[in-house]
């Protein structure tokens, strides 16, 4: 039964934004910090405060509209959303009703089999966050921390596009990508900078009409997202094969039993009854300012990842795992500036660079290499004044450990510099060749896999310092004459 029905699937992202303060305040908005310590009486909605608009929150919703090729609102208005919750102080919550700051927009996906799929989007309004309630530090009591309470949020709503858990997983990583590369929020899921709600139905393949929509919430990663969807997906389908009724309703994803949870109802639920916020006035984007954002736009992660492949050459995969973190894209580009060859640019980077900071658990800002010194040293592997193993395994480290020689200095300070003179490789070679006559003679008569045994002896004798491409010609015009 579960290859005649189709899930029909909408995410609603609430992407919290970098600012220093809060949306409609100067209250700091700062993560980990002890608990109420963040509030003031604007925050707690005292009587007599007003809000004020943060500039930065507009700001960030234009990038982010203009990334998503959304249409920008020039008169934006704002509304208050009536509900009761103990962690919403005020009673309700500023935000945009009729008129989102962004319309229309979309992100196009690669999925795991190498499939696009655009996703359309619907709108992204600005508005504030709640607090939060804290339902485990107390066996009696749930706690409020009210310090997240008014944080200026981009709330991101997709059409009814995704049809698999996969397409949502790559959708929010997308997001969080973007928003990095932006440079308007971290995304951190596990610190809420990032949170998502799913909206699934499922109907039979071919139908045009929706089935019965039901929201979840609780989804605490990417994955869990994925596991939520999928789990949904054939709850609902069970549920009329046995004849039940779906209902409209909010759910709770518990991810240690891998299921969804009714949390309320809401056939029955009430409006939120929005109506205009009486206390701040309309806000007004103008084209200038749509324009001066414009020409400050970071180029984009797609942007990057085909002019990676088209004009320098590398592999969609290479290009595409350098394009995963802004950080490291903008160290490859970097250390390009001085060295062109973009295919040992990222194999260092995806590799001995990448090693490093896993080992280290490390972010890309404490590398203690520069591009320039980075540079330097493929330079010196390229011009065959030192070997590349010498470089990777030798050189490499020592920078690592934070040397202030340069890379050259470093070699020539360890006697690291290649040999590509022939009279000074004669002797190793000679030396070499005396240690295994039997060998010789093997070689000679048709054995020609021996030479790696040859080379091996050689690189010893000369400490890695020796040219292999010279000391292999070498070898054979003595073997064969």
């Amino acid at each position: 039964m579960h290859d005649k029905y189709e899930a029909v699937i909408g995410l609603e992202v609430h992407l919290q934004l970098k600012t220093k303060s809060k949306a409609y305040s100067s209250d700091p908005a700062t993560y980990g910090e002890t608990p109420n310590s963040q509030v003031s009486p604007i925050t707690l909605g005292h009587p007599g405060t007003l809000p004020r608009m943060n500039k930065q929150v507009v700001d960030s919703a234009i990038r982010l509209g203009l990334a998503l090729g959304c249409q920008i609102r020039r008169v934006n208005e704002f509304a208050r959303k009536n509900y009761f919750y103990p962690d919403l102080p005020k009673g309700y919550q500023i935000t945009q009703d009729k008129t989102p700051i962004c319309n229309g927009g979309q992100l196009k996906l690669t999925l795991a089999d190498g499939s696009e799929k655009t996703i359309e989007l619907t709108r992204i309004h600005m508005e504030e966050d709640a607090g939060k309630s804290l339902h485990d530090l107390d066996p009696f009591n749930s706690l409020i921390d009210l310090n997240r309470a008014g944080t200026a949020l981009l709330e991101i709503v997709t059409e009814p596009d995704f049809r698999t858990g996969e397409e949502a997983y790559a959708y929010l990583t997308e997001i969080r990508r973007l928003s990095r590369y932006l440079d308007i929020s971290d995304g951190n899921m596990e610190e809420g900078s990032l949170r998502c709600d799913v909206n699934i139905s499922i109907r039979p393949y071919g139908q045009e009409e929706l089935g019965t929509k039901v929201e979840v919430k609780n989804l605490n990663s990417f994955r869990n997202v994925q596991k939520a969807i999928d789990f949904e997906f054939n709850r609902q389908i069970d549920s009329i094969a046995k004849g039940e009724r779906i209902h409209q309703e909010t759910r709770n994803y518990d991810a240690s039993q891998n299921k969804t949870i009714a949390l309320r109802s809401k056939e029955e639920a009430h409006d939120y009854r929005y109506f205009p916020e009486p206390d701040l006035q309309p806000l007004i984007v103008d084209e200038d300012k749509i324009q001066k954002a414009r020409s400050a736009m970071p180029s984009l992660p797609w942007e990057r990842l085909e002019n990676y492949t088209s004009n320098l050459g590398l592999s969609r995969y290479d290009a595409s795992v350098l394009t995963e973190d802004k950080d490291m894209s903008d160290f490859f580009e970097s250390i390009i500036e001085n060295y062109s060859d973009a295919k040992a640019v990222a194999n260092i980077l995806n590799t001995q660079v990448r090693s490093y900071l896993n080992e280290k658990s490390v972010a890309l800002n404490e590398y203690p290499v520069s591009a320039t010194d980075l540079a330097e040293l493929l330079k010196l592997i390229k011009e065959g004044k030192v070997s590349h193993s010498i470089g990777m395994q030798r050189i490499l480290p020592e920078m690592e450990k934070g040397s202030k020689l340069s890379p050259l200095q470093i070699a020539e300070a360890n006697h690291w510099i290649q040999e590509s003179n022939s009279d000074s490789l004669i002797p190793f070679i000679d030396q070499a060749l005396s240690m295994y006559p039997d060998k010789v003679e093997e070689y000679k008569s048709g054995k020609k896999g021996l030479l790696g045994l040859f080379m091996g002896e050689v690189m010893k004798l000369s400490k890695g310092t020796a040219d292999p491409k010279l000391c292999s010609q070498l070898i054979r015009e003595k073997l064969e004459n």
